[in-house]
């Protein structure tokens, strides 16, 4: 019998809502993320949301909990419903941490997770930076107007009428009614959020990182000495979450803690967040601690820390004996649920009409899976293979004994979902990405390293190597290209931040000798302030003496290779394998194809680019709104 195929088969064999969709990433937890069944593991979400309403009621001051569960289980999935939720409602800061890129630098680190999660929009569709600024003020003025109010139209007309004299009256009366707080500056900071021509400095400042001195000038803040930066950064971040609890219950959020490293202390990740935490807990007015982390590394290096119990007694300060929240394995009834859930949204997004909630699957063999007491990743990997129509493509009903023959794809088709996902991600979060140096370094050496063996701009590409000797490089040169039998040697550094090491890196770019090089590359895409005056001479030297090279740096470039490097880090999650990700970029030509990667390489222009952006972090201002008042505060 011949049948004509439908519009839905149509659409499931071009599109497979589940393929790719196995890992849980940091921008799912902050923007759009999956569909979520808010009764799988309720228990866990709903003791978070419980902590915010006992300490928002006064009943509690912080609490602390920590939830176990395998790889899979859902961990970040349960992560991601918090977030959302305490976005809804309101009563709650969100903060997130979920890279350890320096264990020796844990509080710095924290610092900048705090920041970069207040830079993120809130209930009032503001950044929660401004949300505690415009609380601050109505405060400290007794008045009662919103954050986009001060943005569009109160902070333009008083910083039209007072300059600069506004925010030194604002930063007063707050201190006032703060007295508690030793940083002024940390307030005045926060009040120039609310100013669109200085949120942009402001946020930077208050990640603890440096400004150029005009504007450091210009918004009256001292850039910081880094004499001791971790003594610093945790001071700052203390009084920060001590000013935004004032207002909001800070709910902060430890992911991703069962990584390899090691600190120079000996401690891993886990450990390094336990002992922070423990610091936090006794010295924050109000908030909420959540961590995630496998049973094993609770037990085997939470429980073995020196002084366990008192770690143990703030991370897991409400539960029963002391113990972590353990995440359940789906059931049956679960994974109907779940699975329904991801496809109301995929067919209500192409506006089709299933004949059934669950097609192309059927409930007993969904119900089937749930008596292996399977994880939420297990289920959607299984879902992303068996996603296939009920009519094959020629419209032939194969007779009801004959199962489907589902043969295994080809690499590109296993990858590519997975980095289509990375890459909208990568997207959406491209702002933040463009700060991480050690990220971006990691992109080009997987990029490279796929390319050995190929001729790209004449250089035939040997080998990926780290820059020797160690003790020299310090740390700032992040590898070095090897090719044509050895005779070019291209050393390569990536620094978008402190401009407090440029002109050592520049140094080391230059010494040839030591570093053994033919040619040093800096890839940057930010300008080199005309004061710094070792770094602007030793770029001279670069560009004009030693035939050397400066890569502007753009956004569009990089972010194919950010996505794919997600991938290789998360090739376990996915299922894949080194080699089925270096055919995918080989057949998409993602590297050798890519403009920064044949820049790198190309003959140096002996010149500096163009393009080239002032420092800050690229974030988001949200556009004016229209308000009803012009206010007249007593400054």
């Amino acid at each position: 019998m011949i049948v004509t195929t439908s519009t839905i088969d149509e659409l499931i064999r071009n599109q497979n809502p589940f393929a790719g969709h196995i890992v849980v990433r940091p921008q799912q937890i902050w923007g759009k993320s999956y569909p979520d069944v808010p009764i799988i593991n309720s228990h866990a979400s709903n003791a978070v949301f419980d902590a915010v309403e006992q300490i928002r009621k006064g009943k509690r001051e912080t609490v602390g909990i920590t939830i176990t569960a395998e790889k899979g289980l859902g961990k970040s999935h349960l992560i991601s419903r918090v977030r959302h939720r305490l976005e809804i409602e309101g009563d709650a800061l969100f903060i997130y941490m979920g890279k350890y890129d320096s264990l020796n630098q844990i509080k710095y680190q924290f610092l900048q997770a705090v920041a970069s999660s207040l830079r993120a929009f809130g209930v009032q569709k503001v950044m929660q930076w401004q949300e505690i600024a415009a609380a601050l003020i109505n405060e400290a003025k007794n008045c009662n107007y919103t954050p986009q109010q001060y943005i569009s139209n109160i902070y333009p007309n008083w910083l039209s009428k007072y300059s600069t004299k506004t925010i030194d009256s604002l930063t007063e009366g707050v201190l006032k009614i703060k007295p508690d707080i030793t940083n002024p500056y940390i307030i005045r900071a926060i009040l120039w959020t609310l100013s669109t021509g200085h949120a942009h400095y402001a946020n930077y400042w208050l990640s603890g990182l440096e400004i150029t001195q005009t504007q450091a000038d210009a918004l009256g803040l001292p850039n910081p000495k880094n004499l001791d930066r971790e003594a610093e950064a945790l001071n700052n971040v203390r009084q920060i979450l001590d000013i935004t609890s004032h207002y909001r219950v800070p709910v902060i959020c430890f992911d991703e803690l069962d990584i390899a490293e090691i600190s120079d202390t000996g401690f891993t990740a886990a450990q390094v967040v336990a002992n922070l935490v423990k610091d936090l807990y006794n010295n924050l007015k109000r908030g909420v601690f959540l961590l995630a982390m496998y049973p094993e590394t609770w037990n085997e290096q939470i429980r073995t820390l020196p002084q366990a119990e008192a770690v143990v007694d703030r991370l897991a300060s409400e539960q029963p004996n002391r113990q972590p929240i353990a995440l359940k394995y789906l059931n049956s009834d679960d994974i109907v649920t779940l699975v329904s859930q991801w496809l109301q949204d995929f067919y209500q997004e192409h506006k089709q009409m299933p004949p059934s909630s669950l097609y192309p699957f059927n409930e007993t063999q969904l119900r089937e899976l749930g008596k292996s007491r399977p994880t939420v990743r297990s289920v959607l990997k299984w879902c992303a293979e068996n996603f296939v129509p009920l009519l094959p493509p020629d419209g032939k009903v194969l007779p009801p004994t004959t199962p489907p023959v589902i043969p295994p794809p080809p690499a590109q088709h296993l990858v590519k979902p997975c980095f289509d996902n990375e890459l909208a991600n990568v997207e959406a979060s491209i702002g933040s990405l463009m700060e991480e140096e050690a990220t971006i370094a990691d992109a080009l050496w997987l990029a490279f390293n796929s390319l050995i063996g190929k001729n790209v701009e004449g250089i035939i590409i040997e080998s990926i190597e780290e820059v020797e000797p160690s003790a020299a490089n310090n740390g700032f040169m992040d590898f070095k290209i090897i090719g044509n039998k050895k005779k070019v040697r291209i050393g390569v550094d990536v620094v978008q931040q402190n401009r407090n090491v440029i002109g050592a890196v520049l140094g080391q770019l230059i010494d040839y000798r030591t570093f053994n090089l033919t040619r040093g590359c800096l890839v940057r895409s930010k300008k080199i302030n005309s004061t710094a005056t070792l770094a602007r001479e030793h770029l001279r030297v670069l560009l004009q003496q030693k035939g050397g090279e400066w890569v502007g740096l753009q956004s569009q470039d990089i972010k194919p290779l950010l996505a794919i490097l997600f991938v290789y880090y998360n090739r376990e999650s996915y299922e894949l394998t080194e080699e089925d990700i270096f055919e995918f970029v080989e057949q998409k030509q993602i590297a050798i194809n890519n403009p920064l990667i044949r820049e790198i390489l190309s003959d140096p222009s002996g010149q500096e680019p163009t393009n080239l952006t002032d420092d800050g972090l690229p974030i988001s201002i949200p556009q004016s709104v229209a308000t009803a008042d012009y206010a007249e505060l007593n400054l």
